[in-house]
């Protein structure tokens, strides 16, 4: 018997869109569903060295969740990569300033870090507002628990 690998004829017609919205979800597990997609997983052609993933489209982030106390205490950095480029910013400011990096984010450090990662992160699409110019794709809206 032998092992099934997905190529790229059968990746090629099987890639589909995913409208998600944020509004009240937590942004871990809004973050975990998104990556699954963003991969593959959810498809049985799934194949761990081809990207056979999704798009998402994700809406409503400014309103996205975070449990417990991280609004304060959770912190983003940024390097300039010069001694002493160190920038840190709390997650309140953060989602004042730009409410769809926080979605971002989450959902970047759960991908991947390779170049085949890179391609997935760039079919994710993350808007702050419930508007989206991606309604000729006919995306399918998914619920996340």
């Amino acid at each position: 018997m032998s092992t099934f690998i997905a190529s790229a004829k059968h990746v090629a017609g099987s890639a589909r869109w995913h409208l998600i919205d944020a509004d009240g979800k937590v942004l871990g597990r809004l973050a975990t569903a998104a990556a699954r997609l963003l991969q593959g997983k959810h498809k049985p052609i799934y194949t761990p060295f081809i990207d056979t993933g999704d798009h998402v489209i994700v809406v409503n982030a400014a309103k996205v969740r975070l449990t417990g106390r991280k609004e304060d205490q959770k912190i983003y950095r940024q390097h300039s990569g010069y001694e002493g480029g160190l920038r840190e910013t709390r997650a309140r400011i953060v989602r004042q300033q730009h409410p769809e990096r926080i979605v971002e984010d989450a959902i970047h450090g759960m991908l991947p870090k390779t170049t085949m990662g890179a391609s997935m992160y760039r079919k994710l699409k993350v808007y702050a507002g419930p508007d989206h110019p991606h309604t000729a794709q006919k995306p399918s809206k998914l619920e996340v628990a």
